[in-house]
């Protein structure tokens, strides 16, 4: 039998090297130190009520993802957490590889154009991050991943009515270090990292910092590429990525923490070709690929997203019970993007765009606990500027169009042979909020939690929209040897400028509740029951072609019966909860009748609702000292029950009808299964952690309405070896990802319908334009380390 002293050295110098992997090592808490020299499961603490509890006494469902974990499974971004966490989808996004989409529970949001508000928030460092753009991220400086699914309405910032992701990074331990790390892998794969941290006065003032160059070859090519581009970089699905951070942190007195941070991330990665689903029609190019990962374009491969940020925190623990928090965060980020829709060699639809986007938050917290009680309270403020511009080019509907209605072509003569729709605009939001959460025990078993949140939000809207007969980019140069003409230009094609046809302004106010009620019925196992609601902003169209008015917010009533218990002297940890949603007045563009009650116009309002029921299961058992098993489980049954449409009747007459036949709950797998083989392996030259993982997601749509892009469903098997030498400076990683190389749809664009012959019919564009993105292929890759 092993002693308490070698399986606790084991598992500190795994905890030690795992967090070099990320970042800055922080001392192990004393009740860390005890759950780590126990037999049984380690004790994890998780920050999802804004203050520090064990994951086993908080009524939430929530999934914690710690350092040690992340680092032996060989998980690099935020995406790969959604195989460890229920009924959660974290994928990237259609047309780049830095784009998030996320669901919780059947509750996101699919389109990433400015204006528009996700509906799970993410979070770092509890500062929230509004825009989908860039937020797929690298883990670098983590401590952990916190996954909360379900309404957060009362204690986060803005927007998690489905739930909100956490990245939770370290303290600095103080002491001197230099953590150095290389990668090697499939399809070129090199990375390169170096953490570091150093004291500038003992005891009181740290420096870190951390630099990362993440490098990868193409899981496919651009087959053919317009020829009047000129030579461009045919990789698809590559990774180009720079990024740097440096944090200072000090101590001046004991009860008195600062912590100031700033990051840059640049990624130039290509932009992600889609793969033709139906040959095209127009351009016989363009057939069907051999590979889901090659692709065609008429648009420049490059892309750009730029992310740079600073914040600032500050924590007073002003007694042995309260404490006062402050943040600080400010955030711009810039993405000049290519998306070819059509993915072909013709300009058939060609969406070239800019996403400009700069946030400022402040949230004041107190945290107070007393014998009985634990109080959480803040005040919250958002302001942010969310702007940009894209380009629909329509070639081949121009080419018909503009000599059929005789559209002249200003610039070259005879009749235009093009045409673009642009839009641009802003929306630029901010947002008041005032929090209170109580925790009370009755008695040393029963416990009620009560809180609210009263928000106000304000937005204000510009769109601009029109059409342009001509091929028109965002910015001159965007293509090799355009020049875009300038508002004094004085012959410019018809349309350009294009007019400016909504400019409003809009507020709206919740308090959203949360109560419920816990009951400890031993040490070991606690029940607990809760309501709470979540509100995501209104929004106005940002796409409009006239002066409409803005779609009202978002709301979500939740239900939540739990379960968490730990058995045999803690060596089983059961984590079940159930749960029943109802999703209201859902933000859809949709066909609504005019004032006149007559005609029809497409307008963004609150149209759609939906239901949903479901089961989650977190199991935990550590079989023996040495092996671990885990298991997740998310079952979630989710439905449209309303969609509200109009149509003009046989008597010329506008009706309300029911659309909800024709919407499926997106993104959302009926099942979603993990389980998880963990075993440790003393000898002679160190310890060998192998740990391995097999996941399931069922059957899901891409699309929200008229849905023709479906995965089957499918199974991802991963497995990972690690060793950490003895002398706790060398370590090394061996990660086999997707071994049985499974092809699997994580996005898509779908402008194509089915006539009711079963025939596609041709839609924007004028081609079969029906295109899929897929996930990762099977990669292998090595990781070596050393920390001095």
């Amino acid at each position: 039998m092993k002693s308490t002293y070698s399986n606790s050295r084991k598992t500190l110098c795994a905890l030690a090297v795992s967090a070099a992997i990320f970042g800055p090592v922080t001392a192990v808490a004393e009740e860390e130190q005890e759950a780590l020299d126990s037999k049984g499961l380690e004790r994890i603490e998780v920050t999802a009520r804004k203050t520090v509890e064990n994951l086993q006494e908080v009524p939430v469902a929530v999934t914690s993802i710690g350092a040690e974990e992340l680092a032996t499974n060989g998980i690099e971004v935020l995406t790969e957490v959604q195989q460890f966490s229920p009924n959660t989808t974290l994928q990237r996004s259609r047309g780049t590889n830095s784009t998030i989409t996320a669901f919780i529970r059947g509750v996101g949001q699919q389109d990433p154009l400015w204006g528009y508000e996700p509906g799970v928030g993410i979070y770092v460092d509890d500062v929230y991050i509004a825009r989908p753009q860039g937020a797929v991220l690298d883990l670098l400086d983590v401590e952990r991943i916190e996954v909360l699914r379900g309404p957060q309405g009362t204690l986060y910032g803005k927007n998690t009515i489905g739930g909100a992701i956490k990245y939770v990074t370290k303290e600095m331990s103080g002491d001197a270090e230099l953590n150095i790390q290389g990668t090697i892998g499939s399809y070129s794969q090199t990375d390169l990292k170096a953490t570091g941290q150093f004291p500038i006065i003992d005891d009181m003032l740290y420096v870190g910092f951390g630099i990362a160059s993440l490098q990868r070859d193409g899981f496919g090519e651009y087959l053919e590429i317009a020829p009047e581009l000129g030579k461009q970089d045919k990789e698809n699905y590559n990774k180009d990525v720079v990024a740097g951070r440096v944090t200072v942190e000090f101590r001046p007195i004991d009860d008195l923490f600062i912590r100031f941070n700033y990051d840059k991330t640049e990624d130039e990665s290509n932009s992600k070709g889609g793969y033709r689903l139906l040959p095209s029609l127009l351009d016989p190019s363009a057939p069907v690929p051999d590979s889901v990962y090659d692709s065609y374009t008429s648009l420049p491969t490059w892309n750009k997203v730029e992310l740079e940020g600073y914040s600032l925190t500050a924590n007073w623990n002003f007694s042995d019970t309260t404490s006062i928090k402050y943040t600080f965060s400010d955030r711009d980020s810039y993405s000049p993007t290519n998306i070819d829709f059509d993915n072909t060699t013709q300009r058939n639809f060609d969406v070239p765009a800019i996403y400009d986007d700069q946030q400022t938050t402040h949230e004041l917290q107190l945290n107070n606990v007393g014998d009985r009680h634990k109080l959480v309270a803040g005040l919250y403020y958002y302001d942010a500027e969310s702007c940009g511009q894209f380009e629909a080019i329509l070639e081949g509907l121009g080419a018909a169009l503009g000599p059929a209605f005789g559209i002249p072509d200003l610039v070259n003569g005879g009749f235009a042979s093009s045409v673009t729709r642009e839009v641009s605009g802003c929306s630029n939001g901010k947002s008041q909020a005032a929090y209170a959460q109580l925790s009370y025990d009755f008695t040393d078993s029963l416990s009620v939690t009560a809180g609210g949140r009263y928000t106000k939000d304000e937005k204000r809207a510009t769109v601009n929209n029109g059409l342009v007969w001509d091929t028109v980019y965002p910015e001159s140069g965007w293509v090799e040897g355009y020049q875009r003409p300038s508002d004094s230009d004085p012959v410019l094609p018809v349309g350009f400028p294009v007019p400016s046809v909504l400019d409003d302004s809009e507020d709206w106010s919740k308090f959203t509740p949360r109560i419920g009620v816990e009951y400890q019925a031993n040490d070991d196992m606690m029940f607990f029951a809760s309501f709470a609601q979540g509100f995501k902003s209104g929004t106005f169209n940002p796409r409009a072609t006239f002066a409409e008015p803005a779609a009202d917010p978002e709301d979500v009533d939740s239900y939540e019966i739990g379960m968490k218990a730990e058995w045999f002297e803690n060596s089983l940890r059961t984590n079940i909860t159930a749960f029943s949603l109802d999703h209201k007045d859902r933000q859809y563009v949709s066909a609504l009748p005019v004032e006149s009650g007559v005609d029809l116009n497409q307008i963004l309002a609150n149209v759609g609702s939906s239901e949903s029921q479901g089961i989650e299961a977190e199991i935990s058992y550590q079989v023996m000292e040495d092996l671990r098993f885990d298991v997740a489980f998310g079952y979630i049954d989710t439905e449209f029950n309303e969609v509200v449409g109009y149509e003009e009747d046989t008597n010329g007459e506008i009706v309300q009808i029911d659309l909800s036949d024709r919407y499926t709950v997106a993104n959302t797998p009926k099942y979603t299964f993990n389980f998880a083989a963990n075993y440790t392996l003393e000898t002679g030259i160190g310890d060998f952690i192998f740990n391995g993982n097999y996941y399931y997601r069922d059957d899901y749509g891409i699309n929200e309405i008229d849905n023709l892009l479906s995965q089957d469903g499918y199974g991802l098997l991963n497995f990972s070896v690690n060793w950490f030498s003895n002398d706790g400076n060398w370590y090394a990683g061996l990660h086999a990802k997707n071994l049985t190389d499974e092809e699997y749809l994580v996005g898509g664009y779908q402008f194509v319908t089915v006539d009711e012959n079963g025939d596609y019919v041709p839609g924007t564009g004028g081609d079969n334009t029906l295109i899929g993105y897929y996930g990762d292929p099977q990669t292998v890759s090595l990781t070596v380390g050393y920390q001095f």
